[in-house]
């Protein structure tokens, strides 16, 4: 078959097979945020394009090369390429600043980057993200790295080694934007052209460029860590010994900057070797003057991400276990026209108490039906005949066993299916048990 249109370059489906793993990151994305007392926040695909200008910054290479921006009449709107500033953006604006800090919220929402797709980088691409508003703390940046942390082992990754940094404040970064303007003007020929425009607009974001030989460049670069003001350097401090206290294991990298204008002191990365070369799973850190930027009083922040499809591909090449697809508990086998039409009745039945039925609407014959069943997984098969609606009984067959249950086709239906569903499911897990005890 040749598809006439296809997916745009950059995205991807995630057809019924597959979306298993997406509900089990997304689950425990969610469990793990409720459990630190974190709450669920949605907003627009869309935001003004100013946001971003404003937040993320005109030097990085997101405003300047990745985003998806559109004029509509006078205004100018920017698909999301990050999900930080359309959630502070969201929570000043509903007032939430006016009620008890810190404010904890998290999302599920989908971002926009116009970047050269590769493995673990797509232009549409999914995040994970949690921001805490209202506390300057370490121990808030702790917590932050705890819940992060707490999130990959329970999807159950391992080897991910955290990185940390602090990039400093407004105050002390001028120093160490100095010193890397010297280090940086002496090679400036050799830099690319977008490196030449940041050199004087914010020389930082030039360690965070993509170019083999501008990367090359910034190895030798001053590290920020040699001009942190005595505060800074402090919560740096206080940061590490709140890690320690909770067996947090890190390695400081004193190249972390994270790629977004907005972030100041902690910044942090989890970063695996088992995807490639985008090896962060999931990063952040603080962001102190956000807000302020934006319009409202100067209130401390932070927050992380997580790519959703890198946590999937990273769960993958580990081996880490899914939630089990989700599986028909009955398939009814009409057999005549009389026989569909109560199938539809005895399904709406069993629907109502919270099981999955499914019936044929293809007129399959006996034997296609079965093997319709069992392509789907069907727990139990029901036929249902001229025969079975006289009597009101039928025979339900556990696709598992091979036994057959008598069962009545009467208004105790779907009670009786309980009944013998929730026997076969007991007398399953006392059979794992008892395998289990004879293998340990």
């Amino acid at each position: 078959m040749a598809l006439i249109v296809q997916r745009p370059l950059g995205t991807a489906d995630v057809t019924p097979s597959e979306i298993n793993k997406w509900y089990t990151v997304e689950q425990v994305a969610q469990d793990t945020a409720s459990s630190f007392g974190f709450k669920e926040i949605r907003f627009p695909t869309f935001e003004s394009t100013d946001l971003f200008l404003r937040s993320v910054g005109e030097t990085t290479d997101v405003v300047q090369k990745e985003m998806y921006s559109v004029m509509a009449k006078e205004s100018k709107f920017t698909l999301k390429p990050e999900g930080t500033a359309g959630t502070i953006r969201a929570v000043m604006q509903n007032g939430m600043l006016n009620d008890a800090l810190p404010q904890k919220v998290f999302y599920i929402t989908p971002c926009f980057r116009h970047e050269k797709p590769e493995a673990g980088r797509l232009r549409e691409f999914h995040q994970f993200g949690a921001e805490m508003i209202g506390s300057a703390s370490p121990a808030a940046d702790a917590e932050m790295i705890s819940m992060a942390d707490s999130l990959l082992k329970s999807l159950g990754l391992k080897n991910i080694e955290l990185n940390i940094n602090s990039i400093g404040c407004p105050s002390c970064r001028a120093g160490y934007h100095k010193a890397l303007r010297d280090y940086f003007e002496e090679k400036k020929s050799d830099l690319c052209d977008t490196c030449l425009g940041r050199l004087e607009k914010n020389p930082m974001r030039i360690l965070d460029c993509k170019s083999p030989v501008c990367s090359e460049i910034a190895k030798e670069a001053p590290v920020i860590s040699d001009y942190l003001c005595e505060e800074c350097s402090n919560h740096f401090t206080q940061l590490k010994e709140f890690l320690d206290s909770m067996n947090i294991s890190y390695k400081v990298n004193p190249k972390i900057v994270r790629g977004l204008d907005y972030y100041t002191k902690t910044v942090f990365e989890f970063i695996t070797t088992d995807i490639g070369s985008q090896g962060t799973v999931c990063g952040g850190g603080r962001y102190d003057g956000l807000i302020e930027e934006l319009g409202g009083s100067y209130t401390p922040a932070l927050g992380f991400a997580a790519g959703i499809e890198r946590l999937i591909m990273t769960m993958e090449k580990q081996n880490c276990d899914f939630m089990e697809p989700n599986k028909t508990d009955i398939y009814i086998v009409p057999m005549g026209q009389r026989a569909i039409v109560n199938s539809a009745v005895l399904a709406g039945r069993l629907r109502e108490e919270g099981y999955t039925a499914e019936y044929d609407l293809m007129n399959r014959s006996l034997k296609a039906q079965m093997k319709y069943a069992n392509k789907i997984g069907a727990a139990f098969v029901l036929v249902l005949g001229d025969n079975e609606i006289e009597s009101k009984t039928a025979k339900l067959k556990n696709m598992e066993t091979g036994s057959e249950t008598e069962i009545k086709l009467d208004d105790s239906f779907a009670e009786n299916f309980g009944t013998v569903f929730m026997a076969s499911i007991f007398e399953k897990d006392e059979a794992n048990d008892i395998f289990s005890d004879l293998t340990k």
